[in-house]
């Protein structure tokens, strides 16, 4: 009997939660891909925007222009989930729309990187593993001419904006709270395992570090890959993947105890295949919608997805909603992850 009274009860409190005006606000998630209205090859970058006002970008990568993107707006916080460079951002977008969904224009963001160049450019603080950080915040102070130090945290809590970059680096489990003036709670992020690879492009690297490494055909390793999770003032807690094949924390850590009920996917080809993520989402994750990015194709024409694309072919399989990561088309999410503007 008590353990059906205490079932009641939380299922009750669950319900008064859920329909809180809390809840009810909306986290906004918009792509920044090189093609307004599609899914394109190249599309990584999303911005996070809590209720309280609090934005985050993930993983800049090749689909942004740089620190003067027009789309970017206030950038409070940037999450970098490994090295790669079409994470970091060892290329950028030659201009808004050049080339074609399938073939991006890009051009050369060395020595700096487009991670680097955003944070500089709007006075962002960094989170990511503490190797790949150091090498950010060294990039950042080479755009600005000033040491990058920690950020400034009272009562274990980063209060936004910070005026000037900053380093809130953590290692693998490791957690920050992002507050935003006036507001009572925070954004909590915490940084997760991936199981994938984390070298930096060598065009990012100094000149002699560069010679060296090209005679091995080799690269520095920045510490482990990673995901991130989100969870966000109105409930909504989201996963990002990070480029990564199945692991057991999807499991344990992303499900059993952050209880993640949004996944935005990286759906790359060599990490991940169809049957692989469909596994992760419906067995090990169990989220209540998907969004699906880093589709390494030209998923969409006309905003439409193709319907003999791979991304097509995982979507058939799934038992929830997936939302494809439209540039430029705002979500908004609900505490239950519930898309209630600008999905698919």
């Amino acid at each position: 009997m008590k353990s059906k009274t205490l079932a009641l009860t939380v299922l009750s409190s669950a319900a008064i939660f859920a329909s809180s005006p809390i809840f009810a606000q909306t986290v906004k998630i918009t792509p920044l891909g090189s093609h307004a209205g599609e899914l394109c090859e190249r599309d990584r970058a999303t911005i996070f925007e809590d209720p309280t006002g609090v934005r985050i970008l993930y993983d800049a990568g090749h689909s942004v222009t740089g620190g003067d993107d027009t789309r970017l707006g206030d950038i409070h916080l940037v999450l970098l989930s490994h090295a790669h460079g079409d994470h970091m951002g060892d290329r950028k977008l030659k201009a808004l729309e050049a080339g074609s969904c399938e073939k991006v224009d890009t051009i050369s963001a060395a020595p700096h990187s487009a991670t680097a160049e955003i944070a500089a450019a709007k006075h962002s603080a960094i989170m990511m593993v503490t190797p790949m950080g150091a090498f950010i915040a060294r990039k950042i102070e080479n755009i600005r001419g000033k040491p990058v130090g920690n950020c400034a945290e009272k009562d274990g809590v980063l209060n936004a904006p910070f005026g000037v970059s900053c380093q809130a680096n953590a290692q693998l489990g490791g957690a920050r709270i992002l507050k935003a003036p006036g507001a009572s709670v925070g954004v909590e992020i915490t940084i997760v395992p991936a199981s994938h690879d984390s070298t930096v492009s060598r065009e990012l690297l100094t000149d002699p570090q560069k010679a060296a490494l090209a005679v091995d055909n080799t690269s520095l390793y920045l510490g482990p890959p990673s995901g991130y999770v989100i969870k966000f003032t109105n409930g909504l807690t989201v996963y990002m993947s990070g480029d990564t094949g199945i692991h057991t924390e999807m499991k344990s850590v992303v499900s059993d105890f952050h209880k993640a009920n949004l996944v935005l996917l990286n759906y790359g080809s060599s990490a991940i295949s169809a049957y692989a993520a469909t596994y992760a989402m419906n067995d090990l994750i169990k989220p209540a919608a998907v969004i699906i990015s880093h589709v390494n194709e030209a998923a969409t024409q006309g905003g439409k997805l193709k319907p003999g694309s791979r991304t097509a072919a995982f979507i058939k399989l799934q038992k929830r909603p997936v939302h494809l990561a439209i540039s430029g088309r705002t979500m908004e999410f609900d505490g239950a992850a519930k898309c209630v503007a600008g999905c698919n």
